[in-house]
């Protein structure tokens, strides 16, 4: 199984900046996509932004220009570079990726538990 666990979450005025690392952690072989997901109270759960193994990213249209997506392959790390924050960018951060252990097995899910933050006015 794989293990991903978040950093870097807590509370910014608005305006402000959070980076947000994951590191996956167990037995990998292939490890594509990475992304970050968030949940804000009361509200689904909604993909922010994802990047290949290629580096091809892609982002939600609420965060293009100030969010930014990226991945260390080799420390199997993806990082959310967060600028001019808003207090509708307040939520629960989670990190995802699909991996594969073997290569005769199938691919999976993996979830973190998720980093809170929190932008005031």
């Amino acid at each position: 199984q794989v293990q991903l666990v978040e950093s870097g979450g807590g509370l910014v005025q608005a305006g402000g900046s959070l980076r947000l690392s994951c590191v996956a952690s167990g037995r990998i072989m292939t490890i594509d996509p990475m992304s970050w997901y968030r949940q804000a109270p009361g509200k689904q759960r909604e993909l922010v932004a994802t990047c290949n193994d290629g580096g091809t990213t892609n982002y939600v249209d609420s965060v293009k220009g100030r969010f930014t997506i990226s991945r260390d392959n080799a420390k199997n790390m993806v990082y959310l570079q967060m600028n001019s924050l808003k207090p509708e960018d307040t939520g629960r951060y989670y990190c995802y990726a699909k991996y594969r252990s073997n290569w005769w097995s199938s691919s999976l899910d993996a979830w973190g538990q998720g980093v809170l933050v929190t932008v005031s006015e």
